[in-house]
């Protein structure tokens, strides 16, 4: 039975595609949340 060389650049490869997947998560993150930050909330009543 043969099985598949799986090398340290093969390895280091999926790292990175991990790594920059983790990236783009947190940026969508971030982005949601400056989002949110930036609407008005007009339908809540102030408080006097």
């Amino acid at each position: 039975m043969s099985y598949p060389l799986y090398t340290i650049e093969m390895a280091y490869a999926r790292m990175r595609e991990l790594q920059e997947l983790a990236n783009r998560s947190r940026a969508q993150q971030t982005a949601r949340q400056h989002q949110a930050a930036a609407k008005p909330r007009s339908g809540r009543a102030k408080k006097r």
